[in-house]
């Protein structure tokens, strides 16, 4: 069924499959950064001295702790690129190898003798190769300024970008072989690497996108005894972790007679 567009209202939200969105209004160039490739790293990381591998960082074991009692979790991860060499490929110059140099930051929180809750920094520094990368450089040379300043910015060099979800997968409180109080990181994280190139696209458009007609909403305090009637009834046993007493054998057995 199609949409009438005197009926429609152009703003964001799902395309469902029931109709479809009439003609656009016009045909519109917009000037936005296009991934042109990309490709995953994951990496799930413990304690180890000597050189990183794909499985080991020397870094993820904190400095010596005082009276550490319990690790709590981790938290604020961030991931920053330190640099990025490209390599041209011999048979195809837009296809590049890639060797990236990054850094994942984060504090682990950890509670002392005295119950006092503490943190711990980490900055772990990787390196990573990406054997074939398709980074094709612009062609053309693009400049902008500023009109009410002095900053200039060159849009005609492609972009790498790092997208990254990361958590730690645990955390272990021991002695090293010193003797002092250390907390060591199992770092589990997924990278995601982007070349993008600031390009020209022709896309079709409906409108400018409207203003909002209503004021940001406030939320007002809710009773709490009227959260306490509206919750459901809690679990008063937990679950059991019991077994079939019958294996699914015995019962095609008796389905067959």
């Amino acid at each position: 069924m199609s949409i009438n567009f005197k009926k429609f209202s152009p703003r964001p939200g799902i395309v469902n499959k029931q109709g479809r969105l009439p003609d656009p209004s016009e045909l519109v160039c917009v000037e936005i950064p296009k991934v042109f490739d990309q490709c995953l790293i994951k990496r799930c990381l413990v304690y180890g001295e000597g050189p990183d591998t794909n499985t080991t960082d020397c870094e993820l074991r904190s400095n010596p702790l005082k009276d550490p009692k319990r690790y709590i979790g981790s938290r604020d991860f961030n991931v920053k690129l330190i640099s990025a060499e490209e390599i041209p490929n011999n048979g195809n110059p837009d296809f590049k190898k890639i060797i990236l140099s990054y850094m994942i930051s984060f504090y682990a929180d950890y509670i002392d003798a005295d119950g006092i809750t503490r943190s711990e920094l980490y900055e772990i520094n990787r390196t990573d190769t990406i054997g074939k990368f398709y980074c094709p450089d612009s062609i053309a040379q693009i400049s902008t300024s500023c009109i009410h300043g002095h900053h200039d910015k060159d849009l005609d060099c492609n972009i790498l970008k790092l997208e990254m979800v990361a958590d730690a997968l645990a955390g272990e409180l021991l002695k090293d072989e010193r003797g002092n109080d250390v907390l060591d990181i199992t770092l589990g994280y997924y990278i995601i690497v982007k070349c993008e190139l600031v390009v020209q696209l022709l896309i079709p458009t409906y409108d400018y996108c409207p203003v909002p007609g209503e004021p940001c909403a406030e939320e007002e305090p809710e009773d709490v005894c009227v959260q306490f009637e509206n919750a459901p009834v809690p679990k008063f046993y937990p679950d059991q972790n019991l077994r079939p007493l019958f294996s699914e054998s015995d019962d095609d057995y008796e389905d067959n007679n």
